[in-house]
């Protein structure tokens, strides 16, 4: 048995392999474009394990994608491919559209061909799985009630617009086609591997540089946190038990304010990677002009993957934090490779 999965050397994708592997012995084709944020040392750890193929490639070439699903077979495909970061997609919004809706919809049409030329038994079992993301439903206010399945979509980035694009989509095929998807939208991740242009990486990699440490606006934007390994096991779940054409909000039930986790990035390094002139790392704070159409708050009500899955989060904030910041300590070298050249310059343009 194999899964193919998509984007698999990205943050969640590479994570998601790793755990796969950690506790099952069915195969992962591994297909990944290696844009900036696809790194194959994400996935060092697989390197020699025959059950773990990697593949090179990009989901909007059809003629690879079909090869490769006429010489595998996977039984399921699970599809973390995109371009996934709101401050790239203001800069340049085109890169989103072409990943997260053209080569969606080309990975789309290719794998329900696949399954059309299935065994009525294997037509059964198959699966397409489509990462999503909370983004899509929009900013609330500080008292509304957290995002469910049912609220309305409502992006407000060419990033969220163009994932919301591909949600229609996957929902699309289902209703048309009766290709069999389910579709999960989760919220902010955390942990290992994570491209240090998002909050949590970039402010452990500023603190231990000694540069300053950004913060949009006022600091007061709130997320839900959610580990990455946890996304994992939701993902799995669904795969196992998830109701065909439905939508999992994924959450971790970790609602707080950006200033908030940088304030707790802070304490953290103070104890394990202090400043050599004894200054607190908050010490570094800056606030810079928030970016445009900046959304206010996102919260997930993951009740209902609870409910019909029996999933919850496992990892606390206070514990899953921890072990980020002691991950990345751990690996400079990793951190190092990943933030030179275009990063820097991004970085530069980005918060000066």
């Amino acid at each position: 048995m194999t899964i193919l999965i998509t984007g698999g050397a990205g943050f969640i994708g590479s994570n998601f392999a790793i755990d796969w592997l950690a506790s099952n012995d069915e195969r992962i084709v591994n297909l990944d474009k290696l844009t900036y944020a696809g790194n194959l040392e994400n996935l060092q750890s697989l390197e020699g394990d025959d059950r773990h193929q990697f593949v090179h490639g990009d989901i909007g070439d059809a003629g690879l994608v079909g090869r490769l699903l006429q010489e595998h077979h996977p039984r399921a495909i699970i599809n973390f491919a995109a371009e996934s970061h709101v401050d790239r997609s203001i800069e340049g919004p085109e890169e989103f559209i072409n990943t997260n809706v053209v080569g969606t919809s080309r990975l789309l049409q290719v794998s329900r061909k696949y399954w059309e030329g299935l065994g009525e038994d294997a037509r059964s079992a198959f699966r397409f799985v489509h990462i999503s993301t909370d983004e899509v439903y929009g900013s609330l206010g500080a008292g509304d009630p957290a995002f469910t399945e049912l609220n309305r979509y409502e992006p407000n980035s060419p990033y969220s617009a163009s994932k919301a694009a591909s949600d229609h989509m996957i929902r699309a095929y289902f209703h048309t086609y009766g290709f069999p998807v389910v579709t999960t939208n989760c919220s902010n991740n955390y942990g290992p591997y994570q491209f240090p242009e998002k909050l949590i990486p970039l402010i452990i990699h500023n603190a231990i540089a000694g540069k300053d440490l950004p913060i949009y606006g006022d600091g007061q934007q709130i997320r839900d946190w959610l580990f990455v390994s946890d996304h994992c096991s939701a993902i799995r779940r669904v795969l196992e038990e998830g109701t065909l054409g439905e939508v999992y909000n994924i959450g971790g039930l970790n609602e707080k304010p950006n200033i908030e986790i940088v304030h707790t990035l802070c304490a953290i390094l103070d104890e394990l990677h202090p400043n050599v002139d004894g200054r607190s790392h908050t010490s570094q704070i800056v606030f810079v002009k928030d970016r445009p159409g900046h959304d206010r708050r996102y919260a997930v009500d993951a009740s209902k993957i609870d409910r019909e899955l029996g999933w919850k989060p496992a990892m606390t904030f206070e514990e899953g934090i921890r072990k980020t910041v002691e991950w990345y300590l751990a690996n400079p070298k990793w951190v190092e490779n990943i933030t030179s050249g275009e990063y820097r310059q991004w970085v530069q343009r980005q918060y000066s």
